[in-house]
This record gives structure tokens, sequence and C-alpha cells, in this order.
């Protein structure tokens, strides 16, 4: 009879602890109760700049406890999402997205668009896009997306020309003109910045430009433009995280009056609000 007494007391305290281990282990990425802190992985600019404006100024009167995490490239915030360590992040585009999901075999969705940051071509040795020498070296991003987002830019230039029907994997073999015979060198988009001094030009994402110093309104010698734009930061979180009442909170507040002020006063059109054209 002990051994049997001792045997459920042991069982009992075995379900005990796993009831609250579920009740509480809700935890990153995996709908946490609404009074816990919403854990958003980012970019430090200007992603995490957006996201501290958020915490220091509207969150506690939403009633949003939020916590940043920074991180220094495109890949690490999408799989800490995708493996819960975050609830949901800032820091990349649709067509990026899309391609991540196909590419690594996460589920991730997006929730509303907040900013977008424009790309732009930087150079040391000219400040007309259209004046590289011939023969000049060109950085892009490495990663598809981007990349084909860099060719668009230049494309719109009239500096190389894209075959018809190009677009968000369009590569430099999509290329059907190139009359400045320009090479192009595929670089880790945090290294293009540090390319600069190697290379006649290189195409930057906005978060590293500014990340090394560089003014996009300032230093860009071509910027993308805001008008049909598809490229905007969104915030995203995995699929079945979309109506968690914190993500929801964040998104009103990414895209209020008060965030859109923050961005024209703060950045001077180097990053736009959603709708700007």
């Amino acid at each position: 009879m002990r051994k049997t007494v001792i045997t459920a007391a042991a069982a009992a305290l075995t379900l005990a602890l796993g009831l609250t281990a579920c009740g509480s282990g809700s935890g990153p990425g995996r709908g946490g109760g609404k009074d816990d802190a919403l854990v958003v992985g980012a970019t430090p600019v200007p992603a995490g700049e957006v996201l501290t404006y958020v915490k220091d100024h509207l969150a506690a009167k939403a009633g949003l406890k939020l916590e940043i995490k920074e991180f220094t490239d495109y890949v690490l915030p999408n799989t800490a999402l995708q493996e819960g360590s975050l609830d949901a992040n800032l820091y990349q585009n649709q067509p990026y997205l899309d391609d991540f999901n196909k590419s690594k075999g996460t589920d991730l969705v997006p929730v509303v668009d907040a900013y977008l940051p424009p790309m732009g071509v930087y150079s040391k040795k000219v400040r007309d896009v259209t004046k590289l020498r011939r023969g000049a070296t060109v950085a892009v991003p490495s990663d598809i997306t981007n990349e084909a987002r860099a060719l668009k830019l230049l494309a719109s230039k009239g500096v190389i020309t894209l075959k018809a029907g190009a677009g968000t994997h369009a590569s430099p073999a999509d290329i059907t003109a190139n009359p400045r015979h320009l090479t192009f060198r595929e670089l880790e988009p945090a290294q293009l910045p540090r390319s600069l001094d190697d290379v006649d030009a290189a195409v930057i994402n906005n978060n590293y430009a500014q990340d090394a110093g560089l003014s996009p309104t300032k230093d860009a010698i071509l910027l993308e433009s805001a008008k049909g734009n598809p490229y905007a930061n969104l915030l995203a979180v995995k699929r079945g995280d979309e109506d968690d009442p914190r993500v929801r909170e964040l998104a009103g507040l990414l895209t209020s009056p008060e965030v859109r002020k923050f961005l024209e006063d703060k950045y001077q059109g180097s990053v736009l609000p959603v709708g700007t054209g």
C-alpha cells in the first residue's frame, strides 16, 4: 500500500509539473499571454530605432510590453522566429520573406507594412550613376531578392537593361544590355559599405548604409522611389500568431500618426512612411 501511495503521489507531482510547464510555457514565438513581453527581432537601423521609439513612447500607454533583440544579418531573425525564440520580427520585405520561406522551409507570414527604407547606389568614384566608367565593378547584394532589387534599380536609370518579365528573382543572367560592360560582384549585404574603397559603386540596403554612416538622401547617387515600391519593411510572425493581441497592438502602433511623424522627423526622407508617394 505504501508503495502504491508513493507511486501515485509521484505521478500526481509529475502531472502537476507538466501542467505548470504547459501553462507557463507559451513563451516567445508560441502565442504568449497578453501580459507577457512581445519579443521582436530587428536589424539595428532603422527597425531597431523605430521599435525603440515605440517602446519608449507608445507601448506603455497601449499596455504593451516590448523586448527588442537586434541582429546584424538577414537570416537569423527569421530562423529565430521560426524556432520560437522570437514572437515577431521587423526588417524584411515581402519578396525576401517569400523567397526565405520557399528556400528554408519556414512558415512566416506578414502582419503589416511598417515603412520603406529605399535602397541606394553609393560610390566614391562618381556622383552620377550614368557616369560609371566602361568596365566598372559594381557590388550588389548576394541574396536573390536584394540582388534583383539592386539590378532593377540600375535598370530604372538605363545603366543596364533587364529582359522583359525579370522580377524578384532577376540576376545578372537576365541582363540583355550592358553598354558600359559593368562587372557585378556579389557580396553579403552587410559587407557592401566596406566594399566602396574597392569597387566603383555598390548597391546597398538602407539599414547597412545608415549603419555605416551613409545618408541615403545625401550620399546615394541613385535612390529608389517610394511610388509603387513593393519593398516596404513589414512586421512578420510565425503562421498562427497573426491574431496574438500583442502583435495586433504593435501593428497598430507601427502605422500610427506618431510613428509616421517620428520617421519623417528623424530620417528626413531616408526612411519613408508607408503610403508616401
